[in-house]
């Protein structure tokens, strides 16, 4: 068992055979020195492939991207779900369907944070139905840069999130990968674990 897998085991809550409540670390609370472990983790897994950016969705794949960020030495741009006053001009846009929420939302970044050449590292907190995945993955599409892979903090393995992004020919790095959850218990498909 991994350090994440033990996490989760430890504070996670499941809601349902589908639904994971990890919000003790993750998307509620943040603990910094785990989150650190996390983006440590990520990072590693792509450490030779020459990450120019990040990009996440807002909010809970801040942290991991943060700290990713701060291990490869590159900047972190996070999609916005809401219209901003700021973010006004030269948009790349997509739409993500949310499952968790059961709503659509409007996502975007700034043309000009994202640019042909970058060679873009997504990282995201869950992986279930990949839709946030492929939405992330169309801006950097019209931006003309190149998707290096996603890094994952929890997959849901037993949703279609991976195999969508397989298809595509993207690489899907994801540090606990849940084979199966119930309130008897959660089990995972081994993974192994890069950073110490």
């Amino acid at each position: 068992m991994n350090f994440l897998e033990k996490k989760i085991c430890d504070e996670g809550v499941v809601l349902s055979s589908t639904v994971l409540k990890v919000d003790s670390f993750l998307n509620h609370q943040i603990d910094p020195e785990f989150m650190q472990q996390i983006g440590r983790e990520i990072a590693n897994r792509f450490q030779s492939e020459g990450i120019t950016k990040i990009v996440t969705i807002e909010s809970s794949g801040i942290a991991p991207a943060v700290f990713a960020g701060l291990e490869l030495k590159v900047p972190v741009l996070f999609a916005r779900k809401k219209k901003s006053l700021t973010l006004t001009e030269d948009l790349l846009t997509s739409t993500v369907y949310s499952f968790t929420k059961q709503e659509k939302n409007g996502i975007s970044v700034s043309k000009k944070f994202v640019q042909s050449g970058d060679n873009v590292l997504i990282i995201d907190d869950f992986l279930a139905h990949g839709e946030a995945a492929l939405g992330l993955a169309d801006l950097v599409t019209k931006a003309d840069a190149h998707i290096a892979g996603f890094g994952i903090v929890i997959e849901k393995s037993f949703q279609v999130g991976r195999r969508k992004l397989e298809e595509e020919g993207y690489r899907v790095e994801s540090i606990a990968r849940v084979k199966e959850m119930s309130t008897n218990g959660i089990s995972f498909i081994q993974s192994e674990v890069m950073s110490s």
